[in-house]
């Protein structure tokens, strides 16, 4: 790293350290429990934490009943018998990068409650840069992102079609995927968004809806300290993360019967981040 780079960096830690700290706590509205998704059954991919948890929360309390998955079997059954407080609920253990389990996966989801009509595509991995990217980080990326969830949708689009289900498959975006591409997540976001459409008008005539939800910064431990309620985050427009249960909320209403017209559509939940301004990230190098 040069000396200007240095000086600069040191610089921005100082500024930050001056400005006044505001802690920043969202009142956001939730949907109550409903029966938007009574009779429903959903396969919600990486379903054990953060976002894909509060997918499976909110559509168990809108009446669906609901299969998550994760890679690790001691972490779902732990989530599977907190959830199933709420409703109906079970877990699989599915590995987005094995493609080919995927089918037999799938299989195992629809045994459980005997049909499946709703798909989110929700388990995703962050990370490989252009500085720091290695061929295994960004094939992991690339694999678990874009590469599962096109075969996985190919799975459950042709279980749709060949049951006459009308049903939906959602899946989840981010700001990342109109930011510039400079690393292989955010290369996976773009195929995302474009997947979203290819995948919408090929389904479509056979009833089935697609769309992308696309969450700016959110507030999962991923991305900050589980042990503050500070949601302030000053470099993007709207001065916060997003909640995971608005998120969740959104998902509820794409999936339902109320979004029957929404087809092929990213709607952004990134509180500007991405959409009205990309300068709240850093592409170093």
């Amino acid at each position: 790293m040069s000396i200007v780079k240095k000086i600069k960096g040191v610089a921005k830690i100082i500024l930050n350290n001056l400005q006044p700290k505001t802690v920043i706590q969202a009142n956001v509205a939730k949907l109550a429990p409903n029966e938007m998704l009574n009779g429903r059954c959903a396969l919600i991919t990486g379903g054990t934490s953060g976002i894909g948890y509060a997918i499976a929360e909110a559509f168990m309390e809108a009446g669906a009943k609901v299969i998550i998955t994760g890679r690790s079997e001691s972490k779902l059954s732990a989530v599977v018998d907190k959830l199933s407080k709420l409703g109906v609920c079970c877990g699989i253990v599915m590995d987005m990068t094995k493609v080919e389990t995927l089918q037999s996966c799938f299989d195992e989801a629809v045994s459980k409650f005997g049909s499946i009509d709703i798909l989110v595509n929700n388990a995703g991995v962050s990370g490989s840069s252009i500085a720091d990217a290695t061929p295994e980080k960004f094939d992991d990326v690339i694999n678990t992102n874009l590469r599962g969830v096109f075969f996985l949708s190919q799975v459950a689009g042709k279980y749709m079609v060949q049951n006459a289900i009308h049903g939906n498959i959602l899946n989840i975006s981010s700001a990342s995927s109109i930011r510039p591409a400079a690393c292989a997540y955010t290369i996976s976001k773009w195929g995302i968004r474009g997947f979203t459409q290819g995948l919408a008008r090929t389904l479509l005539p056979y009833g089935i809806t697609v769309n992308a939800l696309a969450p700016g910064p959110t507030a999962t431990p991923l991305l900050r300290k589980p042990d503050t309620n500070d949601i302030s985050l000053p470099a993007t427009p709207s001065g916060r993360y997003a909640l995971p249960c608005e998120i969740a909320s959104m998902a509820v209403i794409l999936v339902s019967d109320m979004a029957r017209l929404v087809v092929g559509d990213t709607l952004f939940m990134t509180g500007g981040a991405g959409n009205v301004n990309n300068g709240d990230i850093d592409y170093p190098f």
